[in-house]
Order: structure tokens, then C-alpha cells, then sequence
């Protein structure tokens, strides 16, 4: 066709509205217009700088920037986590057995009592009085018994005589069996007198800590109605988690050949962490909330654990010897499961799904998919394809990544 052919001569690939004028540019120009042929040739120039920037670069090799890591082999601990709750190992209300004066109060606030500490005195006043009342009708009582016995042991000598009438010596056998029995009443009355007047005396049912006074000295007090203060004690301690239902077999399989180790972390003071030992698995799966309750006991010698308090709870199963670890980063979902992408010795990336364990940290167990010193991908992996070249930054671990690559 000689000079009717277009200028340029090529079709380009494009898209949308740049390949309606392209195919028009490509059409032989009118004989009698030729500035149509300068047009065409300006939009084929056009046309072949449409192409998409990620297809140059893909088509030129140019790899991608990615951070990375080694999967590393390590012995795992299988571990449950939780939200518990801090309480006390003994929970106690003082009230007072006793109705009447609040005396005296013999401890500060918050402070530490032992067990058997006098912590509240009630005035004992008129206990102590009730006391010599008893003890008083008890001595008279029982000076009637020994005279009445006298004369029961005196009409016996004299019965077979006939010195005395049968119902005489009767009379004196039935006093002196009343007189024993008002002797004994009288005994438990002062008993019973005694006891009230040591319940006056309040001490400390156990080891534990003291908390606000309830009730100031000279408030009058009523006989197991008026909480005067509460002691907890924290040491030891309990804390009350949960696990869901689903855990409870494999919780009860572990529990039955050892005692598991159970750590508790204040969430604000990470630095610190409790070890204790699970005490109690609950009788009863709660039906609400599909949990199951267990209770793990901390010996707390230094009170970082403190009735009420929240603290993050780990509990230990067992542990998962010789397993593939990696940054939860590499980790990738899709419709067909989970996957990382591998870095292959000439700097290509392989997508390899993978079956995942458990969650330690801020590291996830592999179980099938990557081997101990494999290269995977935490970061980049949006821009990369099956076969993409990548780049690795300048780090120790990089370096070592590029030189397999070289």
C-alpha cells in the first residue's frame, strides 16, 4: 500500500475510550486530508503509554519490597487464655453475738490481723453481772441440795425402824432428785452466762486483712445484725476464670495426671505475674454463657493479687514439643483457608496454604505447610503474586535471605 499505510503500524493493547480512538488512529488516512495522518501518529504515541505500571514492572522483573522472617522449631506451651477475677480465700463479716455497746475498737483500718486478735470489745458490764447472778443462785441451790440429802440419808436409817412414816422418807428422796436437777439448770445458766459475757470479747476468726471500720466506738450493736468490718484473706488467694465448654475435656484430660500451672498478670503491670496451681474444675457447665468455671489458687506472699481485682489469666495445659513457628503477621486468609507466602532461593514467592495450632504470643504454630528455616513474608504480601520477585530490606535476616537469592 506504499504511504497509505499507517504511520505507525502497530496495534497497541489498551482499554476503554484509548481503544476507540487507537483503532481509529490505525484507520488509512483520506488522500485528501492529511493532517489526519499527524493525528493518528500522535494517538499511537499515546496509546503505548497506557500501559498499567504494575504490568511494566511486573514485566521487567522489578521485585517488591517485603519484610520477613525465618520459621523458627521450638518446644510450645499449649496454653488457654482468660479474663478472671481475684477473691479471697476466706471472705468473713464480724457482727456481734452479743446485743449492746460498741466498747472499743483494737485495730487501724486496712490492718493485717492474725487470727484470734482482739478486734472489737463490747462492754462487758452487764454480762459480768448476769455472770455473779448465776453463779450465786448456783451456791444456793446448791447448799438446799446438800441439807435435803442429809435429811434423805437420815429418814433411810430410821425407815426400817418405823420411826418414820414411808411417805416422809419418799418426800426426801423426791427433794433431793429436784434440788439435782435445779443444780444442774443452774449449772448451764452459768455456762450460758460465761458465754455470753466472752462473746463480748470479738476476736479474729482468721489470718487475713481488716478493712474499713463499719461501726465507731459507742454505737450501740444488736446480737448477729450489725456488721461491724470485714476481713478478707489474701494469702492465699483465689482467682475464678472461664473457659469455654469446648475446652473442658481436654482441661479435665490434663488435670487428672498433674496439677496445671495457672499464671495471673495484672493487665496495667505486665511486669509482674502471679504462679499458682488450678484448684477446682465447677460441677456444672453455665448454660448462658456456654463456660465453664475453674478456680486456681496463688499462694500471693507479696498481695500483688487483691479480692476484686482483674487480671489476665493463662492456663497451662502441656507442651507441644519440636513445633514450626512463625509472626502471626505471615499469616493469610482466603476463601480456600490460610496461606503464607514463602520466598523461594531465587527470590520468588511460593503461596503455600497451611494448617494452623495454636496461638502463642504474638507467634503461631504451624502444623503443616512450612518447615523449621523457611523464609515467609510479614509484610508486603498485598503486592505479591505467585512467582513475584521480592526485595528484602537490609538486616541481618535480609542479608542472609539475599544471599540464597543471589
Amino acid at each position: 500500500m506504499g504511504k497509505d499505510q499507517p504511520l505507525n503500524g502497530e496495534r497497541a493493547g489498551v482499554r476503554g475510550e484509548a481503544d476507540l480512538w487507537c483503532s481509529l488512529a490505525l484507520m488509512p488516512p483520506h488522500p485528501r486530508s492529511l493532517a489526519r495522518g499527524v493525528i493518528a501518529a500522535i494517538l499511537l504515541a499515546g496509546c503505548s503509554r497506557q500501559e498499567n505500571p504494575a504490568q511494566q514492572q511486573r514485566g521487567k522483573g522489578m521485585p517488591v519490597p517485603v519484610t520477613v522472617a525465618v520459621a523458627a522449631q521450638r518446644d510450645v506451651p499449649i496454653q488457654l487464655q482468660a479474663i478472671g477475677a481475684a477473691r479471697a480465700y476466706a471472705s468473713v463479716s464480724v457482727k456481734a453475738r452479743v446485743d449492746g455497746q460498741l466498747a472499743r475498737v483494737s485495730f487501724k483500718q486496712g490492718d493485717e490481723v492474725k487470727r484470734d486478735d482482739l478486734i472489737f470489745l463490747i462492754d462487758p458490764r452487764p454480762y459480768e453481772s448476769t455472770l455473779r447472778q448465776a453463779q450465786a443462785v448456783l451456791a444456793r441451790d446448791t447448799a438446799s441440795l446438800e441439807n435435803a440429802q442429809l435429811d434423805m440419808r437420815r429418814t433411810d436409817e430410821l425407815a426400817n425402824t418405823k420411826a418414820v412414816s414411808a411417805s416422809v422418807v419418799d418426800e426426801n428422796r423426791a427433794k433431793v432428785a429436784s434440788l439435782r436437777g435445779t443444780v444442774e439448770a443452774d449449772k448451764a445458766a452459768l455456762g450460758t452466762a460465761k458465754l455470753q459475757l466472752s462473746f463480748c470479747s470479738i476476736v479474729s476468726p482468721v489470718n487475713g486483712r481488716v478493712g474499713l471500720l463499719l461501726v465507731d466506738e459507742g454505737n450501740m450493736v444488736k446480737n448477729n445484725e450489725t456488721i461491724l468490718a470485714v476481713i478478707n484473706q489474701t494469702r492465699p488467694i483465689y482467682v475464678d476464670f472461664s473457659v469455654p465448654e469446648q475446652s473442658l475435656a481436654q482441661v479435665r484430660e490434663a488435670a487428672g495426671s498433674r496439677k496445671l500451672r495457672v499464671a495471673a498478670a495484672i493487665p496495667q503491670d505486665t511486669n509482674h505475674c502471679a504462679n499458682g496451681e488450678l484448684e477446682v474444675i465447677n460441677n456444672q457447665v453455665d448454660s448462658s454463657t456456654g463456660t465453664i468455671l475453674l478456680r486456681a489458687r496463688f499462694a500471693n506472699e507479696d498481695e500483688l493479687l487483691w479480692p476484686g481485682q482483674f487480671v489476665n489469666v493463662t492456663l497451662t495445659l502441656g507442651q507441644l514439643p519440636n513445633a514450626t513457628v512463625v509472626p502471626s503477621p505471615a499469616i493469610q486468609s482466603s476463601q480456600s483457608g490460610e496461606f503464607v507466602f514463602v520466598v523461594r532461593p531465587d527470590a520468588t514467592v511460593e503461596k503455600r496454604p497451611i494448617s494452623l495450632g495454636p496461638i502463642q504470643g504474638g507467634d503461631v504454630v504451624i502444623q503443616s505447610g512450612v518447615k523449621p528455616g523457611e523464609t515467609v513474608v510479614t509484610d508486603g504480601q498485598l503486592r505479591l503474586v505467585p512467582g513475584s520477585k521480592v526485595k528484602i530490606p537490609e538486616t541481618p535476616q535480609g542479608k542472609l535471605a539475599e544471599g540464597r537469592t543471589s
